[in-house]
């Protein structure tokens, strides 16, 4: 008798522990699926920079034939779960302005996406071959600057509250031209990085940053310089154009990457063409067949699909990737078949020339 009672209890506590043990793990996963560690939510993003100024010229986007639907809706649908958005700091229009960003972001939240940002730090492009102070910051002392930094990025985290933040776009050789320059020493740039690092950790319990280097090529070398940052994620640019055309060689990095800094890794700028044609008279940044990989991936709707989920298939096969982001996916021809200075992307969009939603949205299903 004793026996069975013994082994009642013993049956009754296992059931109960084993009760305790699943909950836990449910609610860990639950947890996981709002984080941006490794094994968390898996960043299924796009770029959507110009959307504010596309809109503006009452361009109308398709989510099939002859069938209008906003880019946010038709994205959100398919599976697009974060929306980046450049900042830059006083722009000569109101786009990618502080009060144009805001006003998008909220209209991203509101849709139930999450907001990523890339400030530029600057009033216009900022990419490994221009970093340029903002206008308002020249002549300034090396600590103003960086008291401008702190001030500027803590304004950003208080006015638009986004759930990750680039401390910087593409960075490779520095920031903040001439004071940030990557000259062989990379205190001065280290400096300036912490103090907009400073200004996220003590205004948000939330926003994860990231420092974004394009391309793969150098990447190890440049984050073991800024390694004692206080960062969350590795953010890479791959595009086959400027950063070479092996996809095997990407996925080796972001493992070697992922596992020397013991950081998560995503790809924050990628892109394929669907065509080498045009549809206005802006000259296109990629149009010839060797700027492509071929066989594999030709220029056609089905070659750009299968270029982004090999992207994404080497972002999931890695324990540090965490997602991928396309860039420029929204910048169709929307000034007219005439203007010479609208998009020089429009055949690398996701959208075709009839601005109706191309087969490489699909890539963005959740799983």
């Amino acid at each position: 008798m004793i026996g069975e009672r013994n082994a009642y209890y013993f049956m009754k506590n296992f059931l109960l522990l084993l009760v305790i043990c699943l909950l836990s793990c449910a609610a860990q996963d639950d947890h996981a699926e709002d984080s941006p560690e490794k094994g968390g939510m898996f960043l299924r993003g796009a770029d959507l920079s110009a959307l504010p100024e596309i809109r503006s010229f009452n361009t109308l986007f398709y989510k099939a034939e002859n069938q209008v639907e906003d880019v946010l809706i038709t994205l959100k649908n398919k599976g697009v779960n974060v929306v980046r958005l450049k900042l830059w700091h006083s722009p000569e229009s109101e786009h990618a302005s502080m009060t144009e960003v805001k006003a998008f972001a909220q209209e991203i939240k509101r849709m139930g996406m999450k907001v990523w940002l890339t400030v530029h730090y600057s009033d216009t492009w900022a990419d490994p071959g221009q970093q340029t102070l903002p206008a308002k910051w020249e002549g300034l002392s090396f600590k103003s600057l960086k008291d401008s930094v702190y001030v500027y990025t803590r304004e950003i985290i208080q006015k638009i509250e986004p759930d990750y933040i680039q401390i910087g776009n593409e960075i490779n050789s520095g920031m903040f031209f001439p004071h940030g320059k990557l000259e062989g020493d990379f205190k001065p740039l280290k400096d300036l990085l912490s103090e907009g690092i400073r200004a996220v950790r003590e205004s948000s319990d939330s926003a994860k940053i990231m420092i974004h280097y394009a391309g793969y090529d150098g990447s190890d070398w440049f984050f073991n310089k800024i390694g004692s940052l206080d960062y969350d994620i590795i953010a890479l640019s791959y595009y086959p154009l400027w950063h070479g055309k092996d996809l095997n060689g990407l996925s080796k990095e972001i493992g070697q990457l992922g596992n020397t800094y013991n950081k998560p890794v995503v790809i924050a700028e990628t892109a394929y063409p669907f065509t080498l044609g045009w549809d206005d008279l802006t000259n296109n940044i990629l149009g010839s067949e060797n700027q492509l990989i071929l066989p594999d991936y030709p220029a056609s709707p089905i070659g750009q699909k299968a270029f982004l989920m090999r992207i994404r298939q080497i972002m999931e096969s890695d324990n540090n990737g965490i997602g991928f982001c396309y860039w420029g996916g929204e910048l169709v021809t929307y000034k007219g078949e005439q203007a010479k200075d609208a998009s020089p992307w429009e055949n690398q969009a996701i959208y075709d020339f009839n601005q109706t939603a191309l087969p490489v949205m699909d890539v963005f299903k959740e799983k």
